[in-house]
């Protein structure tokens, strides 16, 4: 069974292409190079992992309780709908709702990607092209866990949602070299990081909770490079082009906060698109969801120097002006801690196992003489 069958509805073509624009750039210099740009590119050589096996893909997960998602949650409690469905339907609802969450992950993933690869190839200094090679193999095996656990624990994908993918045309067909990083590693991956937090602390299930803390520990790295990238260069730029970048940020951001509710899941109920949209809005749940998905981006666009007066005055319109001041290096240092205490977590429970068998096996010995 390919993935063209396990979609909700099979996308018009299973290729997408965009047109390539701008410049690719080499640097014959290949000595200097800023330490803590280097620093970072260390840390991502020593942090490589595989996610074959670092998560622990034994672990069972019920594709209709995949998350542990609460029915205060779900945009159809309390409506009309709600109460005509049975048990059942509402295992169906949230298998739909983890399906489309992790689908649009794992497209996300496929997208920082080619837009990792793409700053290699455009980004001038010669420090950033050997991060961004790190950053491009740490997507890839985002996108390979996410694909994984779609395939083989969910058996469901949804197409990416269409708002998602057009933020992501605008993002790669811009000619300038910085584009790649404000799109994808300030708005998109911090949509991601913020959507990934909510649910690796509110889940109970250990599967997903480690798929989500592991890749996130790789988030916080990339996070740290836009940072330093797009806050140099944007020290250089005229007023006019940095409102130019302004503008795009706005743009996705209100693309983002506006259309990314799962909509699609509701029709796939048979629930007509405008109210879907109207049930969306009516949900406190999604309400707080969706000014927690800004808590990742609002400090950094205002950490790398875009925080003009209009800027600001669709953050407050948002309401989220205030996630500004958000600590991000503490929210990463988080990120990362979380990450490696899963880790000592599991390596505690295994070491257990094996002490509990050798102990076994020295008692079966003493019997036998």
């Amino acid at each position: 069974m390919s993935t063209y069958d396990r979609y909700t509805h099979a996308p018009e073509t299973l290729h997408w292409q965009v047109p390539a624009s701008g410049a690719a750039r080499f640097s014959w210099e290949y000595e200097d190079g800023r330490d803590r740009l280097l620093a970072l590119y260390q840390k991502g050589k020593d942090k490589q992992w595989d996610g074959a096996k670092r998560i622990d893909w034994d672990l069972e997960v019920d594709p209709c309780d995949a998350l542990g998602t609460p029915d205060e949650a779900l945009t159809l409690y309390g409506s009309r709908h709600w109460a005509k469905m049975t048990e059942k339907d509402k295992g169906e609802l949230r298998k739909h709702y983890t399906s489309w969450q992790f689908s649009q992950f794992l497209h996300g993933e496929q997208g920082a990607m080619v837009c990792a690869a793409r700053i290699v190839e455009s980004v001038p200094d010669l420090d950033a092209k050997f991060y961004s090679a790190t950053q491009t193999m740490d997507e890839a095996r985002h996108a390979e866990i996410y694909g994984r656990f779609l395939h083989e624990k969910i058996g469901m994908l949804y197409p990416v949602n269409d708002n998602l993918q057009e933020l992501l045309g605008d993002t790669l067909r811009d000619s300038r070299w910085d584009m790649p990083y404000l799109g994808m590693q300030v708005l998109i991956e911090g949509l991601a990081l913020a959507a990934f937090g909510l649910l690796r602390d509110t889940t109970d299930k250990p599967l997903p909770k480690q798929i989500l803390a592991y890749v996130m520990q790789d988030e916080a790295r990339h996070v740290a490079f836009g940072r330093m990238a797009l806050r140099d260069y944007y020290k250089e730029l005229s007023d006019a082009e940095l409102r130019e970048r302004e503008e795009f940020v706005i743009e996705g951001c209100y693309l983002m906060r506006d259309r990314l509710s799962g909509v699609e899941v509701l029709e796939n109920f048979g629930i007509p698109r405008q109210e879907a949209h109207e049930l969306s809005e009516q949900s406190e749940y999604l309400q707080l969801f969706r000014k927690l998905l800004f808590s990742r981006i609002v400090p950094c666009v205002k950490d790398i120097g875009l925080w003009g007066e209009r800027l600001q005055q669709a953050y407050l319109d948002m309401g989220v002006f205030e996630l500004g001041d958000a600590n991000l290096d503490l929210l990463m240092s988080q990120d990362e801690e979380i990450a490696e205490q899963l880790d000592r977590e599991r390596f505690a429970v295994e070491e257990q196992a094996r002490v509990s068998e050798v102990e076994k096996a020295i008692a079966q010995g003493a019997q036998g003489t």
